[in-house]
């Protein structure tokens, strides 16, 4: 997979996403006290990419 999005909790307890795109990291999200924080980001960044997967680490 070329490009994927990827959940996950930073050191400080909070849920951040960032998208990977060929294993290099092209962003990362704000801290979201929640996953489900960090999940409608993703939703809200799907729009612009709709085909990459999310995953959970």
């Amino acid at each position: 997979m070329a490009h994927k999005f990827e959940v996950y909790q930073d050191k400080a307890g909070e849920f951040r996403v960032r998208f990977k795109y060929n294993s290099e990291v092209i962003f990362s999200t704000e801290g979201y006290s929640d996953k489900s924080g960090a999940k409608r980001a993703i939703e809200a960044i799907r729009k612009h990419v709709p085909d990459a997967p999310t995953e959970e680490v």
